[in-house]
């Protein structure tokens, strides 16, 4: 049975779909899967081993050409079934023209009307993302397995070798919403009560500049940025021998759950009950022990605090790290 995936969002939510070829790839039926995601990610699936083929659709360079050839692309390919973890238009649009006899997705996807199986996406259930996701197959296979996984090739893990000759930790210190980052100052008083360990900074180029302030005020040679100089699935091979990973709510929480690498997840906005928590087994998260009645603000975050106060953030103390840090020296 040939199944189409799509999930055309942002870095984290196209890991947390990964539980779906885990599930449909140890399937008895022999599934041929593919993966439609958007330019940028096809990194994340690079010859990873229960993948027939990753689909890439350019939504930077001409979005509506590059949609409509992706749609004839798709439709050529005589899926089976289309399962669409996206909920926005544009992904309603290929599901609705693929051509697939079944079509599943999310209620709140505008195209939801054409899906033989629609289920509904709530946030206050309490569920992870993964089993939301899940939902959508567990008719048709066992689910076996609930957590990421990504496969670093041996490429992947030879070009991070020469980083692990020491005890390390890795600090993803950005976000893309400035309430769910915690913020620099705290980074770094962090940053400097760690000792004997090398601190690997971790992030995309536009972190770069973060990730050197970091470095710099330090003033600390075991701190390196290795921003802008890791792909996706290199990152996650140095994160995955490190001792702890400390990480915003954002993408690399989830390169370390697809790994099973220890992790220490901070929630300043947002909260773990949204779904989008860690899945390593060794897996710490760190949010403010004050009740404060403007958490959560927002499911994504805002540019700043709409109350101009950040104390989701700053009221979070370093000491809080400092615990789930010890508990990754064990």
């Amino acid at each position: 049975m040939k199944i189409l995936l799509i999930q055309t969002a942002f870095i984290g939510d196209v890991v947390l779909a990964s539980p779906l070829i885990e599930n449909l790839a140890s399937s008895p039926s022999h599934h041929s899967i593919d993966f439609l995601l958007r330019s940028g990610n096809e990194n994340l699936f690079e010859n990873h081993p229960k993948l027939n083929k990753v689909i890439i659709w350019d939504k930077k360079k001409g979005k509506i050409v590059n949609l409509l050839k992706t749609i004839k692309t798709i439709r050529q390919s005589r899926y089976d079934i289309v399962i669409n973890l996206h909920r926005f238009f544009s992904s309603g649009l290929i599901s609705f023209f693929s051509g697939a006899a079944q079509k599943r997705g999310f209620k709140s996807n505008p195209f939801s009307f054409c899906y033989t199986l629609k289920i509904r996406h709530i946030l206050d259930e309490k569920k992870h993302e993964v089993d939301r996701n899940l939902e959508l197959i567990k008719d048709i296979v066992e689910i076996r397995t609930r957590r990421p996984v990504l496969y670093p090739t041996a490429n992947d893990l030879g070009s991070v070798k020469r980083f692990k000759n020491k005890t390390y930790v890795c600090v993803a210190p950005a976000s893309i919403w400035f309430t769910k980052q915690f913020p620099k100052e705290k980074w770094l008083e962090f940053i400097k009560t760690i000792k004997g360990k090398t601190i690997y900074l971790l992030g995309a180029l536009t972190d770069n500049d973060l990730c050197e302030w970091l470095r710099i005020h330090s003033n600390s040679v075991e701190v390196n940025n290795l921003s802008g100089k890791l792909s996706f699935l290199e990152s996650t091979a140095l994160m995955r021998d490190a001792t702890m990973n400390f990480v915003n709510d954002s993408a690399p929480l989830h390169l370390a759950s697809s790994v099973n690498a220890p992790v220490t997840v901070i929630f300043c906005s947002t909260i773990p009950a949204f779904g989008f928590g860690p899945l390593s087994d060794d897996s710490t998260i760190v949010e403010t022990q004050e009740k404060l009645d403007c958490r959560p603000c927002g499911l994504h975050g805002f540019n700043k605090c709409p109350r101009g106060h950040f104390n989701c953030a700053k009221t979070i103390e370093i000491i809080q790290l400092n615990t789930a840090l010890a508990k990754g020296n064990k």
